[in-house]
């Protein structure tokens, strides 16, 4: 009888802890408190099952995915969240929050979406993300980030999105981009990048946007990038390049949208590609397949 009312027990403690493990749930208890849970637009009940945590995602009983987009999150990401080793997904974009990337997202294996596009994060990317081998989508958009890229980013191999404008990065394009054969959106804009662009872009022939406006890059730019069989959206204006008849390639080539900083070429309204201007970099449906 003992022995039932013991597995009885067991069985009712697994399910309200919503069959995670006790160390999975204390690191998403301090992801609420840390980022002021009680003022979420839609708060966790700390007292119900996790899978029934808002933008929470179980499979197999392990934390897969966090969907917090939007959520009025202030605070700072903890530290702890490296120990969700089974993380696929963790979207925290549009939010408040502060303070710097935890070196510890570095270890999250399993990650291939890690979205904290429109936030106020400061300090550097992590120098080990390229630890992330299975990382499709880097959105870090509109915060203020300082530094140089980490040359492991172009260690990541399947990498389809990399949104890092609107910050304060700082440095050169590391040759090793050259690498991200499946890369599809490129977006730089809006920093303080300098240098050569270089000649190893040449290489990402899935490339379909590319953003390097509002920077301090120099020298000739690369003309055979504009001739990357997949690439509808160019934005070089406002840079230090040297005199390139721009003009005649955005139209031979078609452009959706070709900006420069002696005119551009539009085929179309771009709003119909570009959508709310604030949110565009964010509006990714990658980690659809991992829900």
């Amino acid at each position: 009888m003992k022995s039932i009312l013991m597995l009885l027990g067991l069985l009712i403690a697994q399910l309200l802890f919503g069959q995670v493990t006790e160390l999975e749930k204390n690191v998403l208890i301090e992801l609420y408190k840390s980022t002021g849970g009680d003022n979420w637009i839609k708060k966790w009940d700390l007292n119900a099952p996790v899978s029934t945590w808002e933008g929470v995602i179980l499979e197999n009983d392990k934390v897969v995915s966090i969907n917090l987009m939007g959520n009025n999150l202030r605070g700072n990401i903890p530290y702890s969240i490296g120990d969700l080793k089974n993380l696929k997904v963790l979207n925290l974009a549009l939010n408040n929050i502060g303070g710097n990337i935890p070196e510890s997202i570095t270890e999250l294996k399993k990650l291939a979406v890690l979205r904290l596009g429109k936030n106020r994060i400061t300090g550097t990317i992590p120098n080990n993300i390229g630890n992330l081998d299975r990382l499709l989508v880097l959105d870090l958009f509109y915060n203020d980030l300082s530094g140089e890229l980490p040359l492991s980013l172009g260690d990541i191999k399947r990498l389809n999105v990399i949104l890092l404008s609107h910050n304060g990065l700082s440095g050169s394009i590391p040759l090793s981009f050259g690498n991200l054969k499946y890369l599809e959106r490129l977006e730089l804009g809006d920093n303080n990048f300098s240098g050569l662009v270089p000649d190893s872009l040449e290489n990402l022939t899935n490339l379909k946007m590319l953003v390097l406006a509002e920077n301090r890059f120099r020298g000739e730019f690369p003309g055979d990038i504009l001739s990357l069989p997949n690439l509808k959206l160019v934005q070089l204006q406002n840079n230090r390049f040297g005199k390139n008849d721009f003009g005649n390639e955005a139209g031979k080539n078609k452009f959706v949208l070709f900006d420069y900083d002696e005119g551009n070429y539009r085929s179309f309204d771009v709003n119909k590609i570009n959508g709310n201007k604030n949110v565009r970099t964010v509006d990714t449906r990658f980690e659809d397949s991992f829900n």
